[in-house]
């Protein structure tokens, strides 16, 4: 699963006017930015587990990702805007699945909380390929692709994440292996003798900073005011909570008359639907469906 929340704010660093005691320079008509370096003297933790912040490494490793996702401004911003509609359908099951709902940050990382699509082909907020979606029950055809059905691939990621915790003994090491892939980090503790994730020397740049990227987002996301973030509440997206539901058991052969038929349109029937991927169901199987409309 690769994440698409890849973050480019080194850019900013150098745009940002920079001023020390020495810096008089400057233009009076502009106003000023202050590009502060981040406070790491604090405990940090992902998921309980916490990061071993007197290892120097551990430390440089994590202070980069925050520096990367607070200067990242447009990504942390919808980030942050999005979560107030996504977070609320993804914790409920998070509890139920018996998880951390601090993997609700993996999910920041893999697709800043949309359905995208990486060039490898994995898909939806939670990034599956095709081949895990199969494996994880999530039907994925040229009609219906499950991985954009964002409660039933959240408990898919969660079976995921349990199934590499119980193997690999931490949930850090299961988020890696998120990303990595499932036998990939495995197969690397035991070749170099690790004990945990921060002894393990990677030749996967994005995995060696994933889980980093993961605690980094949830940092700023639970503290933006910290990070001198100002969201108001009215700019937060609302959670599509709002609808009724219609069981489908048979073919439609076209989802905008549905759509029309049910007081409503093909847009909203995509918004609430993402996961009905054609614009018909042929649904020779006879399965039940169950769809969303807006009330």
């Amino acid at each position: 699963m690769l994440n698409l929340f890849l973050v480019a704010g080194v850019a900013l660093l150098f745009n940002s006017s920079f001023k020390g005691d020495g810096d008089k320079s400057g233009d009076a008509a502009s106003p000023e930015q202050t590009v502060r370096s981040i406070n790491l003297d604090k405990e940090f933790d992902f998921c309980g587990e916490k990061l071993p912040m007197d290892n120097w490494d551990v430390h440089q490793r994590l202070d980069a990702e925050l520096l990367r996702n607070v200067y990242f401004h447009s990504q942390t911003i919808l980030a942050i805007k999005r979560a107030n509609a996504i977070f609320p359908l993804i914790e409920p099951i998070l509890k139920e699945e018996g998880v951390p709902n601090d993997l609700k940050y993996l999910a920041v990382a893999e697709s800043a909380l949309s359905n995208a699509i990486s060039p490898a082909g994995a898909r939806g907020v939670w990034q599956f390929m095709k081949s895990a979606a199969d494996g994880y029950g999530l039907e994925v055809n040229g009609e219906v692709d499950e991985r954009y059905h964002l409660e039933k691939a959240t408990r898919a990621a969660c079976k995921y994440l349990r199934k590499e915790k119980e193997r690999l003994g931490s949930w850090t090491l299961a988020a890696a292996a998120y990303n990595g892939g499932p036998g990939r980090i495995a197969e690397e503790m035991e070749k170099q003798r690790a004990k945990s994730f921060y002894d393990l020397n990677l030749a996967a740049d994005e995995t060696m900073r994933y889980p980093f990227r993961i605690v980094a987002i949830k940092e700023v996301m639970e503290n933006p005011g910290q990070y001198e973030y100002v969201i108001e509440k009215d700019h937060l997206y609302p959670p599509l909570t709002d609808f009724k539901t219609v069981e489908v058991s048979g073919p439609v052969p076209n989802w905008g008359d549905f759509a029309r038929q049910n007081g409503t349109n093909y847009r909203m029937l995509k918004l609430y639907n993402p996961w009905l991927v054609d614009s018909k169901l042929t649904n020779k199987a006879g399965k039940t469906y169950k769809i969303r409309l807006p009330k």
